[in-house]
């Protein structure tokens, strides 16, 4: 292999980890305070999809526009599912929870089949995200760069938000104790929503840039990123935001390099994801930044 074509391959590992890393947030933030796995945290993935596609198709939005508006409007419902699916489990047994989470997954995609039909549909790709760099053998289009250079910027915008200003502040004393946080005073459900709603935004930008590099929308596009995704969050640490951004970047390298280095085994790059989970859990089960969590009875 030579030099240009293994560059080649770093830039679409890179693009493909850091789609993984914004999906993996989601997770990480949800169970950072819950310590719950948001399975429907995929199909947000696909709502963001389907949401850039009406607004460019259906209402002829500009697709700067419409990515905006997607992203605020997956924010939104994911305050809704956390309202309609989470909170009245709040005090239930935590079994209950992940039934509830399993079960609003499938609603999602069931109620996504029956609006949107199974039929993909294309995705506008703006043309200046389709022209490329060409440099000697080497191939870097617009979108390779646009996606790291985003996921970059949203997670600066993130990690100011929990790390400098009063709502991260009591996510993190949240995902401490939530019951001492709710005696201080702070409006713990409000803080959760807020949560989900950042996590369901990030999702669905993700969404709209997987939809992006593979130039289609159906209503099942979010199970398999989001499956790698919490595996890219349990790598990294799950309650780690760091540890989210290298799982996920470490899981695109991962899938990329496998190919590019054993083409023959292309059809089990899959199958190479969930075998790093298998040994992440069997290694490492808190991940690479992941802290020690104390269950509590």
């Amino acid at each position: 292999m030579s030099f240009e074509m293994f560059l080649q391959h770093c830039f679409n590992a890179l693009t493909l980890g850091s789609l993984y890393a914004l999906i993996a947030i989601g997770y990480t933030m949800v169970y950072g305070i819950l310590r719950l796995i948001n399975f429907a945290h995929g199909d947000i993935l696909m709502v963001g999809a389907y949401f850039i596609f009406f607004g460019t198709f259906a209402f002829g939005w500009p697709w700067g526009v419409a990515a905006v508006l997607s992203v605020l409007a997956a924010g939104v419902l994911g305050v809704l599912i956390d309202r309609v699916a989470y909170r009245p489990l709040r005090d239930a047994p935590r079994i209950s929870a992940l039934i509830s989470a399993i079960a609003m997954s499938f609603f999602i995609e069931s109620v996504a089949v029956v609006v949107f039909t199974g039929q993909p549909r294309p995705v506008l790709q703006p043309e200046w995200l389709t022209n490329a760099w060409q440099i000697g053998n080497l191939r870097i289009t617009h979108l390779a760069a646009f996606v790291p250079g985003m996921t970059i910027v949203l997670v600066a915008i993130l990690l100011y938000i929990v790390y400098k200003t009063k709502p991260g502040l009591a996510m993190r004393a949240i995902s401490k104790d939530i019951e001492t946080t709710r005696l201080l005073g702070v409006k713990v459900d409000n803080i959760i929503a807020l949560t989900f709603g950042l996590g369901s935004a990030l999702a669905a930008a993700a969404g709209i840039m997987w939809a992006l590099r593979y130039p289609q929308v159906h209503p099942y596009m979010g199970v398999m990123p989001g499956l790698k995704a919490f595996i890219a969050a349990v790598f990294g640490g799950i309650g780690s935001i760091e540890g989210a951004v290298l799982g996920g970047v470490a899981l695109g390298f991962v899938e990329i390099m496998t190919v590019a280095f054993m083409p023959e085994l292309s059809g089990y790059r899959d199958a190479f994801a969930f075998l790093l989970l298998v040994i992440v859990l069997l290694v490492k089960p808190t991940g690479l930044l992941g802290e020690k969590i104390e269950e509590k009875i």
